[in-house]
């Protein structure tokens, strides 16, 4: 049974490190197989909400702030395993796009894309469209890769059509759709193995949004062009080991004030954080910052304390399940653990949700099933 936060709220416990604590709150239990958690506006009160994707379960979610009632968004789906919002119809309720269908394997993966319309109310049933199949359909992000404020849907499948463990030794399409004509259109399908990671950012600071991706081939960078063609740069190739333990499973783009650097989740479901830095020559220099971890899923990058610099925060899902922040301190970069063996994360997301101006982390866990919320408590930082 779920239930919301402040029906069975856990204030169970503050992880600590050093001068850094943490409020952990359960927002939901029951979530079999929790894979995604996002943060989004779904209901158009300018509130940040939860967006939940639990692939062991029928019914896509959402969690409503501050009470965190639970709500169906739709339901009757089978392995649901990405979802992400975005109004593009300009109505002030986002449209959710839902991959769904999925199997590691790629001859049992129909790849299912789905878009989601409220009927008037978010709160009740939502019509479900679906606008393609494409095999192993795997994370789905918006971007407005043109700088026209229109963004279109990115469609990243895990494996090619026809790959086969373990090796799964063939290209990988990198597709996207234009809103209302939902036609599959192809960025590239250089990439090969596995594309587990997708990360979406506005690399040249033109107001053009431009597609990271990780692979067994290493990060490569996507950019739109106005000739309407793709240019494909690799930026490394991460992880060293032969294939299929070689290239990235994750990646997020972060800053130290003014730099940007990458950072990592290595090799594929991999034991390692990484951290790339660009050097005087323009080389990405990978440094190991954590070789101690199993079944690393996710990485994402937030500046949690505000002086500036973002932090590393890692979703552990193997064994006990953590969730771990990364921070550069007097030039040395600190693990902070904080959850141990209450979450098997699967991914997080970090974002304000309670209006402090300060980001929050929200973790969904897979074997746990639960959902949890960590507010950062720190000396010499004034909290509501």
């Amino acid at each position: 049974m779920l239930r919301s936060a402040w029906a069975a709220v856990l204030i169970c416990s503050i992880a600590t490190a050093a001068d850094w604590r943490f409020i952990q709150r359960t927002v939901a239990t029951g979530l079999r197989g929790g894979y995604q958690v996002t943060i989004a506006d779904i209901n158009g009160d300018r509130k940040p909400d939860l967006l939940v994707v639990a692939s062991g379960m029928n019914e896509l979610l959402w969690f409503e702030n501050p009470t965190w009632e639970r709500h169906v968004i739709a339901g009757g789906f089978k392995g649901m395993i990405n979802a992400a919002a975005y109004d593009y119809n300009a109505d002030g309720i986002p449209e959710i796009a839902l991959a769904h269908g999925f199997s590691m394997r790629a001859d049992q993966s129909p790849g299912i894309l789905s878009i989601l319309e409220h009927q008037g109310d978010p709160k009740g049933p939502w019509s479900v469209h679906e606008i393609d199949r494409l095999p192993t359909s795997h994370r789905i992000r918006w971007a407005d890769i043109d700088g026209s404020g229109r963004k279109v849907l990115i469609n990243a499948p895990l494996t090619g059509a026809k790959a086969v463990a373990p090796d799964y030794r063939q290209h990988v399409p990198l597709v996207y759709y234009r809103p209302s004509e939902w036609s599959r259109q192809l960025v590239g399908d250089e990439n090969e193995g596995v594309m587990h990671g997708v990360f979406i950012t506005d690399w040249d600071r033109n107001g053009r949004d431009a597609i990271l991706t990780a692979s067994f081939l290493g990060i490569h960078l996507y950019r739109y062009r106005a000739s309407h063609e793709w240019k494909r740069d690799e930026l490394a190739q991460g992880s060293p080991l032969a294939w299929p333990k070689s290239g990235v499973s994750d990646v997020a783009v972060g800053r130290l004030g003014a730099e940007r650097f990458l950072a990592t989740v290595e090799p594929w479901h991999g034991n390692e954080v990484a951290l790339y830095r660009r050097s005087a020559a323009g080389v990405w220099e990978r440094k190991v910052l954590d070789d101690t971890l199993d079944d690393t899923h996710s990485i994402v990058t937030a500046d949690l304390d505000g002086d500036g610099r973002d932090e590393l925060i890692v979703a552990q899902r193997g064994k006990p399940g953590r969730v771990l922040v990364y921070r550069l301190e007097n030039g040395a970069w600190t693990r902070i653990v904080v959850e141990e063996g209450g979450v098997t994360a699967a991914s997080c997301a970090a974002g304000d949700l309670n209006g402090d101006r300060r980001p929050d982390i929200v973790c969904v866990g897979s074997t746990t099933a639960n959902l949890k919320w960590y507010e950062m408590i720190r000396p010499g930082l004034n909290r509501k």
